[in-house]
């Protein structure tokens, strides 16, 4: 993302059940697993966009689907959005692989925005 600009990086569906969901789009709709974070975390290829399922602590968009947006800066896009009147749905925060933040859209939809942590 060379020249900063936002992107959908995956839809997000929560899950309650991670090796059931997975099955479920795996097994029964042919998604490739991209990768898997134990019970928390699984991202499925969809053919041109990844389709994220999160559990426990990764589910952070009180238990409905929402676009994750990659962007280069967490707490800028925060600032600008809030400043536009967008609610804070939940602050931003590092997880295991990135900073997330989770503001609402003008109908009241769940929005993830959020930056990979650099390589480790």
């Amino acid at each position: 993302m060379s020249d900063g600009a936002a992107r959908i990086g995956n839809v997000l569906y929560p899950s309650t059940d991670m090796a059931a969901s997975v099955a479920f789009y795996r097994d029964g709709l042919g998604l490739p697993v991209r990768f898997t974070d134990g019970d928390r975390f699984a991202a499925l290829d969809g053919g041109g966009i990844t389709l994220a399922l999160a559990a426990g602590a990764e589910e952070v968009t009180g238990g409905v689907p929402a676009a994750s947006v990659r962007v280069p800066d967490v707490g800028a896009a925060v600032a600008e959005l809030t400043g536009r009147g967008a609610p804070l749905l939940r602050p931003a925060e590092t997880g295991p692989h990135e900073v997330r933040a989770v503001v609402g859209d003008p109908a009241g939809n769940p929005v993830v925005l959020y930056s990979p942590l650099p390589p480790r």
